[in-house]
């Protein structure tokens, strides 16, 4: 069993559908499959959204070591992705001398806003986040009151970790930004980072073609 959470965030639930549809799709192994909703953290995650979280599970996302009981692995992905590989390959990459394996970007965004007209921060080690292998028993740091209270750079840059030597490296192509990185075919997960064609201001999206076509394999015949 495969655990994978996503972020959910009410204003992209077609994203995370069409998302949850690939990896389904795709899949040789079962998956467990959970949303990581905020009216569904009610009374563990009560930090408060402010103008720098771009999305509902801007922090919500660091909430999963605690959700797992400390054991085990499991994987954290940005509902604004399609996955195109079996994600059994991504899986397989678990280290167990790591705290968390993920894509290490080394990039600056080309605009200065994303999706909804929301603010592109830029900082070191960005979205480095937003697609993590987890070794929970080795991130029990990351206690509810500590991803209640701790800054956006202490979580997102995993200040959390006693080394940066605890995060492993993932091929890019498990975090390809569209819009970003050059235009291939051979990617295992498209990230639509500056905005996928579920929005009406980036339907022309690089890629979106591909998220059009999982998309409405998840609509009944007769909408299709």
């Amino acid at each position: 069993m495969i655990n994978i959470f996503i972020g959910f965030d009410n204003d992209e639930r077609a994203a995370y559908n069409t998302l949850s549809w690939s990896l389904i799709k795709n899949s040789t192994n079962p998956l467990a499959i959970t949303p990581i909703a905020l009216n569904n953290l009610q009374g563990v995650f009560e930090r408060e959204r402010n103008a720098l979280s771009s999305t509902e599970f801007s922090f919500s996302r660091f909430m999963i070591p605690h959700l797992m009981g400390y054991k085990g692995w499991a994987i954290f992905m940005d509902c604004d992705m399609l996955v195109l590989d079996d994600i059994t390959h991504l899986w397989d990459l678990r280290d167990d001398k790591y705290a968390v394996q993920v894509c290490k970007h080394d990039y600056t965004p080309k605009s200065e806003t994303k999706f909804l007209g929301q603010v592109q921060t830029k900082y070191e080690k960005k979205n480095w986040s937003s697609v993590m292998l987890m070794n929970c028993e080795k991130c029990t740091a990351l206690t509810p009151e500590y991803v209640n209270t701790a800054s956006g750079l202490e979580l997102h840059q995993f200040k959390w970790l006693e080394s940066e030597k605890l995060i492993g490296d993932l091929p890019l192509e498990w975090n390809w930004l569209a819009g970003e990185y050059e235009t291939k075919e051979d990617v295992s997960n498209i990230h639509y980072t500056e905005g996928g064609p579920w929005f009406q201001d980036s339907r022309d999206a690089e890629y979106a073609e591909y998220w059009d076509a999982y998309y409405r394999e998840t609509l009944p015949e007769a909408v299709q």
